[in-house]
């Protein structure tokens, strides 16, 4: 005989009552009856022979009740992973979705699909249903520039109505730019092959490339300098002045480099009349044409390009710019998706 069962008044008075009760389960009242009928000292097989149960129901309630009492006597389904894809279900995945777990930064399908007890696929089917991308992220820069709109406002006038019988130019530094030799040889394209690079390579040093993007050509004038100085600013600004008709007004975007407003710069400005140089805001590199124009060259020359010493990269970068401004291409610059915005306003509410 196993230890007897004891009970306090009010769980005698609750089981007393489930017991006899005409509207609760069936099931309770006789889970009931079996919990009294123990404290009443009877053993496992009279209980199970007055009640009519096995052994093994007897074991498992009274070991659920002497855990957690009569909150144990409840019943605990384990029930079958969800099948079917109701409007509340989905909720409750978008809502999950929203919020990523305790252990990592986002939620997989099948992470999400154990947590919610459904299956993954059906967790996939709701993303894509929304367009929801958890194992994606995209960076943003907003601007805290109080003049946004109005330096923003004066940059995209000069792009859509320039100033007549006026030369727009978007001037820019990439800096460091890296002459990296290959230790091992690359090895060509071949079918069904990449081409190939080893992973160990030379440092031969670094070059920066001055570059002034002409909006209404498409052609870019550029040089290379071993510093971006403030010096090195004015005499390819110099540049600029010199490869234009005498006396022709002269617009320069540019970014908010301290090398760009330095008082050497302020000086060439008032000793040439006809160059004007407008900032772009804060963190908006954006609104500067030749950033695109970096970005070609960056995955035409430099990303996968060889380098045996800085002088090569300088020939490099030359020729290729030789090369594009026989077929300059102009940018048809425009603010293509409102939807992707990025507003005080939109923070936090899942714009």
């Amino acid at each position: 005989m196993r230890d007897a069962i004891t009970l306090t008044n009010a769980e005698r008075m609750e089981l007393t009552r489930r017991a006899g009760s005409r509207t609760d389960r069936a099931e309770d009242a006789r889970r009931a009856r079996l919990i009294l009928l123990l404290a009443e000292g009877h053993t496992w097989d009279e209980a199970s022979e007055r009640i009519d149960c096995s052994r093994g129901f007897v074991a498992s309630w009274s070991k659920r009740f002497a855990e957690q009492r009569i909150a144990g006597l409840y019943s605990r389904h384990i029930g079958q992973v969800a099948t079917v894809l109701t409007p509340e279900l989905e909720a409750r995945i978008l809502e999950c979705t929203r919020h990523a777990p305790k252990a990592s930064t986002h939620w997989t399908t099948r992470k999400l699909a154990a947590h919610l007890d459904v299956s993954h696929m059906m967790v996939a089917r709701v993303w894509r249903k929304h367009g929801l991308k958890p194992h994606r992220i995209e960076r943003y820069m907003a601007s805290n520039d109080p003049d946004f709109e109005k330096k923003a406002a004066d940059i995209i006038g000069l792009y859509l109505n320039p100033p007549a019988h006026a030369a727009v130019f978007c001037v820019d530094e990439k800096t460091h730019i890296q002459a990296l030799d290959r230790k091992d040889p690359v090895l060509p394209l071949s079918p069904g092959r990449a081409e190939r690079h080893g992973f160990e390579y030379f440092r031969h040093g670094t070059l920066s490339l001055y570059a002034a993007f002409n909006t209404k050509t498409g052609e870019v004038l550029g040089k290379t300098a071993e510093r971006h100085t403030s010096a090195e600013f004015i005499a390819f600004l110099t540049d600029i002045v010199v490869n234009q008709p005498r006396g022709k007004e002269i617009h320069v975007i540019a970014d908010n480099l301290s090398a760009h407003k330095s008082q050497t710069v302020k000086d060439f400005l008032a000793a040439h009349p006809k160059v004007h140089l407008h900032f772009t805001p804060t963190y908006s590199s954006w609104l500067n044409q030749v950033e695109l124009w970096f970005g070609k060259i960056e995955r035409d020359v430099i990303a996968r390009g060889v380098f045996t010493s800085v002088s090569d990269l300088k020939r490099k970068l030359m020729r290729y710019i030789r090369s594009y401004n026989k077929a300059p291409r102009t940018v048809k610059w425009k603010y293509a998706d409102p939807s992707r915005h990025i507003s005080t306003q939109s923070v936090g509410t899942g714009h």
